[in-house]
């Protein structure tokens, strides 16, 4: 540390003012110093936006949420517009909209087929429009889920224009006529996913045109996209080829609606060979998670050849009627855009979702790391050759007014998420009867060996005699966004919330 940095860091945080023209520091300065921001884990840089944002879109990970309107369980319960404000404050970019025919011909947004609550689409779109660009100036994409008929689609149309105005995507960029443009470029623009008729360049000629009462209708496989039994699905096999052959049903969509489609048109994936010959650069895939983890395992470097051309959209299986939620870092590992996740479910999927989105400024838009970018690095999380591991040495030194619990006898857990090799977790032993300030003086000792993948978690918790001890407090991080030296780590509760003046203190270490 040089002399300036220190002087300014004295003059900061030393209460004394003698000390302070002599320039030195008390013990009350430097806890001062040691508590404050500027000695947090979380690197200041990171809470910028830094990454380069000109690359296409399908370069970044964005943050994407499943079932936008549910506030609890997918069957019964409200569907609440507080969902879409909350997910959009989190610096979400990407909600999930149901849209279903409703009374008066005002189209309603609810879990289909379920007992949820129904809310107005159009109230749905004012929400969205108030709170879309308040966590962060990059596009926000609207995931349409549409049961609705010709009639009711032409009204959401009208909703998306008239709420929306300028902000809502509704034509080709100039520079982007065959290419999917930059987050920089979509900069405070929404942009609608659904189902698309034709191709962009039809959508052009047809700008200014009357559409009123047009349809178009096409035949699709039966089963709907997002209810489909993800057991049934297949990766190419040849024994589906030779099963018979799927009801196809017909499907209605209006050209208005259409038209609002231009860089995130949904398409059915049909396989990765299917793709590389026939999907177009703005058409993206959703994939329920069984599916897609069979096909992370048995087919990654395909999997991440496609995220490289194709924006692809993870969801939960339909059986998690709790709303509960898979681990999204397994889906990140083969470079899947949007990895869909119930926010209002707290637990640590939830927690690996805030804490990667807390890179780049929290802005929702995380440039993938090279390895998921150059087809030529030929990269699989799954048979990784070593080429960069990082040694990460992380002292755990003591815990400050950590949250009282039945029995106060606090460890900590460090946890690695990251591409299978790098999974790992180590813990330290239990300080008994004081969550005050307990003393661990522990180090431990990872090899990470693709840190651009791996988040680091510490979990503090109380031990049980009986069964799983009890969770105290959380945070998660990217390990390229931890500092050096001497850190103060913030806990936070299951639901995210901050539990100052709670914390860790720690010494990390780490190098190439």
């Amino acid at each position: 540390m040089s002399k300036t940095i220190a002087s300014e860091i004295i003059q900061k945080y030393e209460p004394i003012e003698e000390a302070k023209k002599t320039h030195q520091m008390t013990i009350e300065g430097f806890i001062r110093y040691m508590n404050s921001d500027d000695c947090l884990l979380f690197k200041k840089g990171c809470a910028h936006v830094y990454h380069d944002m000109t690359h296409p879109l399908s370069d970044y990970f964005i943050s994407t949420s499943h079932n936008t309107y549910l506030i609890s369980g997918q069957l019964i319960g409200p569907s609440d517009l507080w969902g879409y404000a909350s997910a959009l404050v989190k610096g979400c970019r990407c909600l999930e909209i149901d849209c279903w025919n409703g009374s008066q011909n005002e189209p309603v947004v609810y879990h289909g087929h379920t007992l949820t609550s129904k809310i107005l689409f159009k109230t749905v779109i004012q929400v969205i429009n108030k709170y879309a660009f308040m966590a962060s100036d990059y596009p926000v994409v609207l995931s349409l889920e549409n049961h609705c008929s010709p009639q009711q689609q032409e009204i959401i149309a009208n909703n998306l224009q008239s709420i929306l105005g300028d902000t809502l995507l509704s034509d080709v960029l100039e520079k982007f006529p065959n290419e999917l443009p930059s987050p920089e470029a979509l900069k405070f623009k929404i942009l609608v996913k659904n189902k698309k008729i034709g191709t962009i360049e039809e959508t052009v000629e047809r700008i200014g045109s009357d559409k009123h009462g047009q349809i178009v209708e096409y035949e699709e496989d039966e089963e709907d996209e997002d209810d489909e039994d993800d057991s049934k699905e297949h990766i190419n096999s040849p024994i589906v080829k030779e099963s018979k052959e799927k009801e196809t049903r017909k499907v209605k969509i209006a050209l208005e609606l259409s038209d609002l489609v231009i860089y995130t048109k949904a398409e059915r994936f049909k396989g990765f060979h299917h793709a590389q010959l026939y999907q177009k650069f703005n058409e993206n895939n959703s994939i329920g998670e069984l599916l897609a983890r069979k096909l992370s395992k048995q087919k990654a470097r395909e999997f991440i050849s496609h995220t490289n051309s194709f924006i692809t959209r993870i969801y939960p299986k339909a059986t998690r009627t709790d709303s509960s939620n898979y681990i999204p870092q397994e889906f990140w590992n083969v470079g899947c855009q949007m990895v869909a996740l119930n926010f209002q479910t707290p637990g640590l999927p939830m927690d690996l979702q805030n804490g990667k989105f807390l890179d780049n400024g929290g802005c929702g838009y995380l440039l993938k790391p090279e390895i998921l970018r150059n087809p030529k690095l030929n990269f699989s999380p799954n048979e990784f050759k070593e080429y960069n591991p990082t040694t990460l040495s992380i002292r755990l030194i003591s815990g400050f007014q950590l949250p009282l619990a039945y029995r106060n006898d606090p460890l900590v857990l460090i946890e690695i998420y990251g591409i299978p090799d790098d999974q790992t977790k180590q813990q330290t032993h239990a300080v008994r009867r004081n969550a005050f300030s307990p003393r661990w003086n522990e180090t431990f000792t990872f090899t990470i060996h693709a840190p651009e993948m791996a988040l680091v978690r510490f979990v503090a918790e109380t031990q049980s005699t009986i069964g799983s001890n009890e969770f105290l407090g959380q945070y998660t991080l990217p390990l390229l966004c931890m500092d050096k030296g001497y850190r103060t780590i913030p806990l936070f509760s299951k639901t995210g919330d901050n539990l100052d003046p709670a914390s860790l203190f720690v010494y990390v270490w780490y190098h190439e």
